[in-house]
């Protein structure tokens, strides 16, 4: 009886195995850069290419490969920010945080329904994060990095901002208070 796998051999036909030929060709020199200060790198001695007696015979050849091209490093753009601006920055939009929280502060405070004013912080705080992660995704922009932080922060600054407001009304009603707006 006829074994199944010498069948199945004999209806498919087989392909020759593929060896890769790692053989690039050879190494090039590197062109000298002008006159510019830079140190050029070392340059490598060209390599012979070695080819298989029958390997290509009939193939055109290829015209040579361009010299690679050196780096060029540009001056003035920035990958981090200078630490006085990320503070004017995160300044700047914790002045514009600090009244909102007030604002909301006073009018959850005073209001007989908190339905809207709850909804309201929660919309700012939605805000708030999304915004500051949306600004986050940008790359390369070391200032809209500080802005998203700033952004996302924008919430404490308004909490701190209603702190003291909250300690007033708090200590209109408890006589012991330290300056009339921090309860001990």
């Amino acid at each position: 009886m006829p074994d199944e796998a010498s069948e199945d051999r004999e209806s498919q036909p087989t392909t020759e195995p593929y060896t890769p030929v790692f053989d690039t060709g050879q190494h090039r020199q590197l062109p000298e850069p002008a006159d510019t200060g830079e140190q050029a790198p070392p340059a490598s001695t060209p390599i012979p290419r070695t080819e298989p007696e029958d390997a290509h015979r009939d193939a055109p050849r290829r015209e040579p490969i361009p010299p690679v091209a050196l780096s060029v490093t540009v001056p003035g753009r920035y990958h981090y920010l200078k630490w006085w601006k990320l503070v004017l920055v995160i300044a700047g939009v914790w002045v514009v945080a600090a009244p909102i929280g007030l604002g909301l502060f006073y009018w959850w405070y005073h209001s007989t329904d908190k339905t809207p004013t709850v909804f309201a912080v929660l919309v700012y705080v939605v805000l708030c994060t999304v915004g500051g992660l949306m600004l986050a995704m940008v790359q390369d922009k070391p200032l809209l990095a500080a802005l998203a932080i700033a952004v996302i922060s924008a919430v404490f600054a308004s909490l701190a901002a209603a702190a003291p407001l909250y300690g007033y009304y708090y200590c209109q009603r408890v006589p012991h208070c330290l300056a009339g707006i921090i309860p001990y």
